[in-house]
């Protein structure tokens, strides 16, 4: 830890960055402080001095926090304080986490953990990437952690055609792109992306603007290490694990080269267990005072399951390299087998099942009236959603037995790029009010179900009768890179995730991308590959656009019949007041009575939403009576509700009438009201005065034809 305080500053885009350490948390591994506007953001990070027993994994953890208080709010919950992580705060935890894990060393098992927190918000500066920047910063001023950065990152935007580098909230809500970047002083490491549509050469336009602005944080946080004095402590793995390699590849090289030429994914199972159950039997015959055994015995660890997978990462990425040839046989840009339907359940309002080889997702569409919105509490102006995106990956989708206890981070994330990728597509809050779910339930997995989720919530939403303004599709690239030699994969399964080097994940259409993400498992890719890419991408998702329109090509003209109708009645806003009653009793009543769904709006559009249309009619009649104001010179399409010697009364509004006497009813003299008028009738009727206790005066003859085109039908 640095003793005394340090600060360093540089420019970040137009806006001024300063880091400071030394001064806050100074028992962490490292904490800093980075300041930009009114935003101030703390970064600590700490580290075990040895790796906890067995442990097979490096365990890295990474809690981004944001507390209200950062903006002078108290929370809105019942108990006052912020409960568990949101969403938001788990997505900006899990872009923290994707750059930076690709840079430790192989053999590091100590813990490591990251905590952030947004301590002041101006609610301009966006504090992901400076959160992004700070970890990094933390990670190279701590000494004893083998960090293997800095990284830097950079969100851009666009505004009247102009990129603009760490937008703020406001101007990110007017551009079309908007994308962040992460990586090293010269490749890049992650890409996350929501855009409207936006061509690829738009996209690799603001990468390489970020990039730019990268390698200057990553120079700034070298010098203001070297002004700190920090020398870091080089990373020994403890254990030689040399000779276990050896006896794996002399048994099981040939044997898992059979087995990765094998393009049944069951016989090459069963290949490579036997493999394995060899290598297993000539471990337990070595001496046991043989240095293989002590090995294993002193580091409780699978070394040899560590070894096997090398093995067989190795023979696989050989095979894509040197022979083009991948494990499922398929050539560098052929897709799997695609299938799929809609309308499979009979209750659900949409539904969309999207198979392609192994990989299964069956997605649910629901819509509800504007009462149902997410609400939202943060630094983000976004106060609330109409759009929801859930994704779940249970564990039968891969045959394995997993206990069901919700959405993790993973789930979180895949659920919020799937979103992502269809918000653009989706109508206009004044074209569809609806508020939209989708639940995306993974049947099984063998690579990119997120891609997958896209792609059946599109198929979802189109058969629930969405009027989407495109039809969106997704596909996952991968990457294998040897030395010199590099190789773009389209439509990765599970395996090539697994053991290469990229996952790339782009959604849109035949005009531009709507969401991106890249994750790298090395430390980084240079600018072409990037290109190649994006350019692949885009053939591989209009392939599976083809593919979806076979079975869909337009929304459904109709909504299901087991789908809520929404009605939309603008009242008087002075009116709002009597139709919500005391205390929201007048309102609360009307729901009561109805069942409606009923949501009132400050410029006063009240929509109300209902599954039965009677109840949609009475709603709409007790709005109207509550909240009809009548003026005089009004004219009103009403119905005759009583008949009396001295004339007749029409009704103006649910609830509201008035009297068109006897010498107001035709511009001849009538001598019995029924000679004009009859119970139950339909007359054109304007109002021609209203006295001080609030009666209403009428006239028939009084109206023109004119006046008719312009009456109110109530």
């Amino acid at each position: 830890m640095v003793d005394s305080i340090q600060k360093y500053s540089l420019m970040i885009g137009e806006r001024e960055v300063e880091f400071e350490t030394g001064k806050l948390a100074k028992s962490a591994a490292a904490s800093v402080t980075v300041k930009c506007g009114d935003t101030v953001i703390i970064v600590s990070t700490v580290c075990t001095d040895k790796p906890r027993p067995g442990i097979d994994f490096f365990p890295l953890l990474v809690d981004y926090e944001e507390k209200l208080y950062c903006m002078g709010k108290i929370p809105g919950s019942f108990t006052r304080k912020e409960g568990r992580a949101t969403d938001k705060q788990i997505l900006i935890s899990r872009l923290i986490d994707r750059p930076i894990r690709p840079l430790f060393p192989k053999g590091y098992r100590n813990d490591v953990q990251i905590v952030a927190a947004t301590l002041s918000s101006d609610e301009q500066v966006q504090p992901d990437t400076l959160v992004v920047l700070g970890s990094s910063l933390a990670l190279t001023l701590a000494e004893k952690i083998p960090f293997e950065g800095p990284i830097g990152a950079v969100r851009v935007g666009e505004v009247d055609g102009q990129f603009i580098v760490n937008p703020t909230f406001q101007q990110s809500l007017k551009s079309d792109l908007d994308i962040v970047v992460a990586g090293t002083e010269d490749s890049v490491i992650m890409v996350e992306a929501g855009c409207n549509f936006v061509p690829e050469e738009k996209i690799l336009q603001a990468v390489e603007l970020a990039q730019q602005e990268i390698k200057k944080q990553v120079l700034a946080q070298k010098a203001f290490a070297a002004q700190c004095g920090v020398v870091k402590q080089a990373f020994v793995d403890p254990f030689d694990t040399s000779q276990i390699k050896a006896l794996v590849y002399e048994t099981a090289k040939d044997k898992v080269y059979e087995a990765y030429h094998q393009f049944d994914r069951e016989t090459r199972r069963s290949i490579l267990d036997a493999a394995k159950a060899e290598i297993k039997e000539k471990v337990a015959a070595l001496p046991e005072d043989h240095s293989i055994k002590t090995l294993l015995a002193e580091a409780g660890l699978d070394f040899v399951g560590e070894e096997f997978k090398s093995l067989e990462k190795k023979i696989m990425r050989a095979m894509i390299v040197d022979e083009q040839v991948r494990a499922d046989g398929r050539k560098t840009n052929e897709i799997r087998p695609i299938s799929s339907e809609v309308g499979l359940l009979p209750r659900t309002h949409g539904t969309g099942l999207f198979t392609r080889g192994q990989t299964q997702v069956l997605s649910i569409a629901t819509l509800a009236g504007p009462g149902l919105a997410q609400s939202l509490e943060g630094i983000d102006p976004q106060k609330d959603k109409r759009y929801m995106h859930s994704y779940n990956f249970p564990g039968y989708s891969v045959g394995e037995v997993k206990p069901q206890r919700g959405a993790g981070r993973r789930e979180i994330g895949h659920g919020a790029l799937a979103e992502r990728a269809l918000l653009p597509a989706l109508p206009s809050k004044e074209d569809f009010p609806y508020v939209i779910r989708v639940v995306s339930e993974v049947l099984e997995s063998n690579g990119s179900t997120s891609m997958a989720s896209t792609c059946g919530s599109t198929l979802a939403l189109m058969d629930a009768g969405v009027p989407l303004k495109r039809i969106v599709a997704g596909v996952a690239m991968g990457l294998v890179k040897e030395a010199d030699k590099a190789v773009v994969l389209t439509d990765i399964q599970g395996i090539e995730d697994f053991l290469g080097d990229m996952d790339f994940k782009v959604t849109g259409d035949k005009d531009g991308i709507t969401a991106l993400q890249m994750d790298m498992k090395i430390t980084g890719i240079d600018f072409n590959l990037l290109k190649k890419a994006i350019d692949d991408a885009r053939e591989g998702r209009l392939f599976i656009l083809g593919k979806m329109m076979e079975t869909i090509s337009t929304p459904k003209d109709d909504l299901s019949k087991w789908a809520p109708r929404i009605e939309t009645v603008m009242v008087d806003p002075d009116t709002i007041g009597g139709l919500i009653g005391p205390g929201g009793k007048t309102i609360k009543g009307i729901i009561e009575e109805t069942g409606a769904d009923i949501n009132i709006q400050d410029d006063g559009t009240v929509t109300i939403t209902s599954s039965e249309a009677d109840m949609m009619r009475l709603t709409i009649s007790r709005i109207k009576g509550l909240t009809f104001k009548v003026q005089e010179g009004m004219v009103i399409k009403g119905k005759v509700t009583r008949i009396l010697p001295i004339g007749a009364f029409v009704e103006m509004a649910p609830g509201k009438d008035g009297l068109v006497h006897i010498s107001k009813l035709a511009n001849q003299r009538v001598n019995r009201v029924e000679d004009v008028v009859n119970l139950g009738d339909e007359v054109y009727i304007k109002i021609i005065g209203i006295d001080d206790r609030g009666r209403v005066n009428l006239s028939i003859k009084d109206v023109t034809e004119e006046d008719k085109e312009k009456a109110i039908c109530n």
